[in-house]
């Protein structure tokens, strides 16, 4: 599955894919546990092979944003604390049994000496993000609540069955009764 994640980019050879995936390690991850939680440093990214994860902040009344999921064959990490290197400000969460690849930030660095295009597969991944982060940024502004549900059913029908409906409610920015009212019209 990670080997299949790397062929997409059209990149790298099937033997320098081969030494890439070497490099990750396989982490179980029960429901309920954490990848990283808000305030620890985080030194590592993760590729999912199974499961579900939710990334979230705790507001300063303890009340928790949902504001993105991930799902198989996508990458995981507190993008931001990867990068600057300072504490995570979210937390990310498995929603369900789940099973990951990980990978240090240093040996990240070290690809990057070895492989001459992993700058440009790094590039990819950071434009990647950008684009699911102005989407989601214009998603909030400009769709209903409806309509961003919809999305979610569009693209993810066989995982939302498995995500809480609070997690759901939160991260259409909704209450659980307004979440069950869309369910019960759509």
């Amino acid at each position: 599955m990670i080997n299949a994640f790397f062929q997409q980019f059209d990149l790298f050879t099937p033997e320098e894919i081969k030494s890439i995936t070497s490099l990750f390690e396989k982490q179980k991850m029960p429901k309920n546990g954490y990848f990283v939680k808000e305030g620890d440093e985080c030194s590592k990214i993760a590729f999912v092979e199974q499961g579900i994860f939710r990334s979230f902040y705790v507001d300063q009344q303890g009340k928790e944003h949902t504001y993105c999921f991930r799902f198989p064959n996508e990458l995981i990490g507190p993008y931001s604390a990867f990068i600057t290197g300072n504490k995570s400000i979210e937390n990310m969460q498995a929603i369900i049994p789940s099973i990951v690849w990980t990978i240090e930030k240093c040996t990240l660095i070290q690809l990057g000496q070895q492989y001459p295009q992993w700058d440009k597969f790094l590039k990819i991944i950071a434009e990647q993000q950008y684009l699911e982060l102005e989407g989601r940024i214009i998603q909030l502004q400009r769709e209903s609540a409806a309509q961003r549900y919809q999305n979610l059913l569009l693209h993810y029908p066989s995982y939302i069955r498995e995500i809480p409906l609070q997690y759901i409610a939160s991260y259409l920015n909704i209450t659980q009764r307004h979440l069950s009212r869309l369910r019960k019209t759509l």
